[in-house]
């Protein structure tokens, strides 16, 4: 999905993989790390950014529940003087949980502060976890995905570098969910972001790999996709 600074412009963008989803019975659909926003820097620093962020997940939960779909959102949230970079699963039944990521990058400690609790939810009999991003490097979450029973493991991503270490990245962060796919015997899918943004660019290679490192199916690094598998 690509992503850009109106928060508008992404919410349409999910609306409409939303009822691409609904109209391939998908159940459950994840987006890219930030996709309800991006890194708008005047949005995060604003008063209203709960308010703004809260009335758009709302429809989205509306959406869901009319389309009986679980989906995972990445967005900002400020919580008393901290602002975490989220992710909000959203049911059909208009509960919601949340993750927080937990290993920002040195450059996203100037703005975020760090989540601390892992994520284990249920969705149609089946167990998930939840990862953001720089999370994947780090195999103790993953392992205890494992040790909770999780059929699978959501990376929201958003992988924005330099035009030249954005290229050289690709081999990296495509490796790193293979890895922990085998290394726990269960599905990993990555969901990152596509395009340019603020002077940077994300090359896509969005991937379902399964426990056996079997990557079921990839993007390429400028399409926006539905990739689908059923478990």
């Amino acid at each position: 999905m690509k992503i850009c600074d109106l928060v508008e412009s992404n919410f349409c963008k999910i609306l409409y993989f939303l009822d691409k989803a609904k109209d391939e019975r998908v159940d459950l659909v994840c987006f890219p790390e930030m996709a309800l926003t991006g890194y708008n820097i005047e949005l995060l620093q604003s008063q209203n950014l709960n308010h703004i962020i809260s009335d758009f997940l709302e429809q989205i939960s509306k959406k869901c529940k009319e389309y009986s779909i679980c989906s995972i959102i990445g967005h900002p949230f400020r919580q008393e003087e901290k602002l975490l970079n989220r992710a909000t699963v959203i049911f059909p039944t208009g509960e919601s949980l949340k993750y927080d990521k937990i290993h920002p990058t040195e450059l996203e400690k100037k703005i975020f502060s760090q989540g601390e609790e892992t994520l284990v939810f249920e969705f149609k009999q089946k167990r998930f976890g939840i990862a953001i991003c720089r999370d994947q490097n780090f195999y103790e979450i993953f392992k205890k995905y494992k040790e909770a029973g999780c059929s699978g493991v959501f990376i929201l991503a958003a992988h924005f570098y330099s035009p030249k270490e954005a290229r050289w990245k690709i081999d990296k962060n495509r490796a790193i969910p293979i890895t922990r796919a085998v290394e726990n015997g269960y599905f990993v899918f990555l969901a990152n972001a596509v395009g340019p943004h603020l002077n940077m660019i994300s090359l896509g290679h969005s991937l379902i790999v399964d426990g056996d490192g079997c990557v079921v199916c990839e993007a390429d690094e400028a399409g926006e996709y539905l990739l689908t598998v059923e478990i």
